[in-house]
């Protein structure tokens, strides 16, 4: 019997989401293996669509299902993924509920799918609808305490595309040529599920390799380091090379420095687009030992990633304080470090797209320099430094523009 059309793309979007559910897999480590079979650009792009608002929208989800049940479904039940997934497809992405009968219901046989099939009619036919922002899971709203409600609500829609140009003087440019937004100068933003490669400026034919993919939140930590002027910077964990790039671009030397081949060799790749240079050390920084001081260091240290949430719901799963506290002894490890690598007078800027205090503010309290604070007239508008001059941003700030990452950003000087 021939499959419906659009079978292969929830096939990959169930293998997704047993892999970061069953697995602890990342969202971006599992979709290679799980849309292998999957051919097409558009149905990858649905797979992962479909994933993430399962993701997004699951506690949501779930309330939803065991209110037309009589018997709850185990957690882990495949019936209940397929049902969250077939919920997510009617109610966020739009799609008829005849055309999710008929893909949803293939994923299953025998008594769950007579189930799934019962119970999703029972919700069509109550007009079931989510709340304007998702319920965070327990854990996570107890973790984010007064902040949880504005966070969530930047967490309703899956975030536009951001791109940082090489040259912030061609903002104007390219502004028209892609017909984007811009916050501050050598920022784009575009509206999502663009594909990046087909875009004027990507590859070198058309603009050479003009900029790159980037969060308005990421490239912040970068920018506050100003121009470099030929002097030498220290990127620690630097891979894949947004930040990299940026301080190229900003005429510093830089040395970039990765555990993984794998991500050095994708910042070499994108060296190489936009014809910017760097040069670059595969190392842990734990063991690595410099051959001299630098002007300036970025460490945007190993995290929880939790700040990502927005295109990477899985963090509200996957994340919890075991793996908090353990990213909070690398990164208090890495900030001993890197304040012995600095010239006098040099700058240290610290950075995590965390939003756990642990990893944040808790890291910067704890760091010896002379503090150098973050003014507004670095930052975009809508945004303002703490009172301790730090930097603090998360997914419900800006929502008149389609919101940021959530980072933490501090800076200091060495004596």
């Amino acid at each position: 019997m021939a499959q419906p059309p659009g079978i292969h793309a929830r096939k990959a979007a169930l293998r997704l989401l047993d892999a970061i559910m069953r697995r602890g897999e990342t969202l971006d480590t599992a979709f290679g293996a799980a849309t292998k079979d999957v051919r097409k650009f558009e149905d990858k792009a649905l797979a992962r669509a479909i994933a993430s608002e399962v993701l997004r929208w699951m506690v949501d989800l779930d309330a939803a299902i065991d209110s037309a049940t009589k018997i709850n479904l185990p957690g882990d039940a495949k019936a209940r993924m397929v049902l969250r997934m077939m919920l997510a497809q009617w109610l966020r992405l739009e799609t008829p509920p005849h055309a999710v009968l008929a893909t949803g219901l293939p994923l299953l046989a025998g008594g769950p799918r007579r189930l799934a099939h019962g119970v999703f009619s029972t919700l069509t036919k109550q007009e079931l609808t989510l709340p304007d922002a998702p319920t965070l899971p327990a854990d996570v709203a107890d973790r984010w305490g007064e902040r949880a409600g504005p966070i969530a609500s930047g967490l309703a829609e899956p975030p536009p595309l951001d791109l940082t140009l090489k040259d912030a003087g061609e903002t104007e440019i390219f502004k028209a040529k892609l017909a984007s937004d811009s916050l501050m100068p050598g920022h784009l933003r575009l509206p999502r599920g663009e594909n990046v490669e087909k875009l004027a400026g990507f590859g070198t034919k058309d603009g050479g390799g003009a900029w790159w993919v980037q969060d308005l939140a990421a490239s912040l930590p970068a920018r506050l380091l100003g121009k470099g002027e030929g002097h030498h910077v220290l990127d620690l964990c630097a891979a894949p090379g947004g930040k990299t790039l940026q301080l190229a671009a900003q005429g510093w030397k830089v040395t970039a420095l990765d555990i993984s081949k794998r991500r050095l060799e994708l910042l070499k790749q994108n060296l190489k687009r936009t014809g910017l240079e760097a040069g670059t050390v595969r190392a842990d920084a734990l063991a690595w030992e410099p051959k001299h001081q630098f002007d300036a260091i970025l460490l945007d240290a190993p995290c929880t990633a939790t700040g990502t949430c927005r295109r990477h719901p899985d963090v509200l799963h996957r994340i919890g304080q075991r793996q908090i506290e353990e990213m909070a002894e690398l990164q208090s490890a890495l900030l001993e470090r890197a304040q012995g690598w600095l010239k006098p007078g040099g700058t240290l800027v610290y950075a995590v797209c965390s939003l756990e205090e642990e990893e944040g503010e808790a890291q910067a309290e704890r760091v010896t320099l002379q503090p150098h604070p973050i003014t507004q007239d670095e930052l975009p508008e809508g945004l303002s430094p703490t009172s301790a001059g730090w930097l603090r941003t998360d997914p419900g700030m800006l929502p008149d523009h389609g919101g940021l990452d959530g980072f933490f950003i501090a800076r200091w000087r060495a004596g």
